[in-house]
């Protein structure tokens, strides 16, 4: 797991009515070794494995694919073997339309792949007697009918466009892969097709019927990042069409606070790892002096309401491995207090909410 320190400015002054003055037991010398190292270490590996593997993943899907279905403000190429009179360049309409020179109608190819058109091309000329044995070949030159917007915490945001079937790996790979401070799912929202009024007809000059025109809701796939990644389902790896907007949520942020060596917010990167008290501790330089480890409460946020609800953890149980060490999720603080730890305890809620503001970012390499 990647994390970023959030150093706190004097606005932590005001906790327990001045100078942060939380003294606690020194978590032993491995411990304090370990949050100078893992944070520098764990980021680069973590991220560049993850991307590593999308990249290799969507390699190998992209053998999959299909024909490229056509689109409104496509620009095609249409070369009719031996008839240069008949070969040009046609820009599809916003009806799915376009017209090719002696043919008596307008040819309708939204929605068809490329290969169709040809097909269909091949008929329209024969029949209309144009063509005796016609040869179509159908190209694709300029595509702006199937744009995909990539956001979020990836590498690069980036709108891609579906010249051919895509999937959800295939288009964040394109992206550069996740970032470091991804969170654990992905989130695919997608406006359904709406049929327009006209679009049967070779025009769209008909007024549209003001019931059609009410917006359906969109469909929302959230996608966990380790499944996707690891079990080698299809299911996980879904298709993505045109128009869809691919989202990676940032994770959240960690705080720990009271006697520790360095208070502050931590941002759970790339937390498809779990981080759990002794991490957070790691990260935060280890306890101080007078630490009372077996006094340790999660302060985690009860859903729907400002309330936030307590668990104790029994820190020195968890470093003697008698105990199971807690996950921490985010949004919580975890307060570690010292002799005056009950009156600290009820101003821990309120620091949290100071660490959110006035605030610098470092990364945890700099710690």
């Amino acid at each position: 797991m990647n994390i970023k320190r959030q150093s706190v400015f004097s606005s932590l002054a005001l906790f327990a009515g001045g100078p942060l003055c939380f003294c606690l037991l020194t978590v032993p010398v491995a411990l304090a070794q370990q949050a100078s190292k893992a944070p520098v270490d764990l980021p680069l590996q973590n991220t560049t494995e993850t991307n590593d593997r999308i990249a290799q993943l969507a390699a190998a899907n992209a053998a999959k694919t299909l024909d490229y279905t056509i689109g409104s403000g496509d620009l095609l190429t249409i070369e009719v073997f031996d008839v240069p009179e008949l070969s040009k360049e046609v820009r599809i309409t916003e009806s799915g339309y376009f017209s090719l020179p002696l043919l008596p109608t307008k040819v309708h190819a939204a929605g068809l792949t490329t290969s169709q058109l040809q097909d269909k091309l091949e008929e329209l000329l024969q029949t209309n007697g144009l063509v005796s044995m016609p040869q179509v070949t159908v190209t694709l030159k300029e595509q702006h009918s199937q744009p995909i917007t990539v956001i979020g915490a990836v590498k690069n945001a980036m709108v891609v466009q579906a010249i051919r079937q895509t999937t959800l790996l295939e288009v964040l790979s394109q992206a550069g892969g996740v970032a470091s401070d991804a969170g654990n799912v992905v989130i695919v929202t997608r406006m359904p097709l709406r049929p327009k009024a006209g679009d049967d007809l070779e025009d769209n000059d008909k007024p549209a019927d003001p019931i059609a025109e009410v917006p359906p809701p969109p469909q929302i796939f959230t996608i966990n990042l380790s499944d996707l990644l690891e079990s080698g389902d299809g299911r996980f790896n879904i298709p993505i069409l045109g128009g869809d907007v691919v989202s990676v949520p940032h994770a959240g942020i960690i705080y720990v606070v009271g006697a520790v060596n360095k208070p502050g917010g931590f941002v759970l990167e790339n937390d498809r790892d779990k981080m759990t008290t002794l991490k957070a501790v790691s990260l935060a330089g280890g306890t101080t002096g007078t630490a009372r480890t077996k006094d340790v409460v999660i302060l985690r946020k009860t859903a729907g309401t400002d309330k936030r609800q307590e668990l104790p953890v029994n820190l020195n149980s968890v470093m003697r491995l008698k105990t199971e060490d807690a996950t921490l999720q985010p949004g919580d603080i975890l307060f570690i207090p010292d002799s005056s730890g009950k009156r600290a305890l009820h101003r821990a809620g309120d620091i949290g909410i100071a660490l959110t503001t006035g605030i610098a970012v470092v990364s945890a390499g700099k710690l």
